[in-house]
């Protein structure tokens, strides 16, 4: 991983999910400003899967578990597609809750990665 992507995604997942917390706690249903922001947090992932796959032939292997390590990504990468879902059956200020929370567990779950990939040794 590359740490200031690993920045990037974080404030962007940080970000999205006080924006939805916020806006549905208010009483907004999800909205385009909500979906797009959640879809940017899956955008980042995307990349994020792209740049696991070429870093350790790059010169960057993840020093601690592998199949830890892509288990965070792959269920990383699964959330926001699940809360858009969520979002677009139930369209209620819930839903904008929901996303909110996805995007701040995709927030943690951006660190856990990076700590996997840069700190511990396996």
């Amino acid at each position: 991983m590359i740490l200031w992507f690993t920045v990037i995604q974080l404030v962007v997942a940080v970000a999205a999910g006080l924006l939805g917390v916020v806006l549905g706690l208010a009483g907004r249903r999800p909205s385009d400003l909500t979906v797009g922001a959640l879809a940017l947090v899956e955008l980042l992932l995307i990349v994020q899967v792209v740049v696991a796959i070429v870093a350790p032939f790059a010169g960057n292997p993840p020093t601690g578990s592998v199949l830890e390590f892509w288990t965070y990504l792959v269920s990383a990468v699964l959330l926001p597609a699940a809360g858009v879902g969520w979002a677009l059956i139930e369209r209620s200020r819930w839903s904008t809750v929901i996303m909110g929370i996805v995007a701040l567990s995709v927030a943690v779950m951006v660190w856990r990665m990076q700590v996997i990939w840069t700190i511990q040794v396996a």
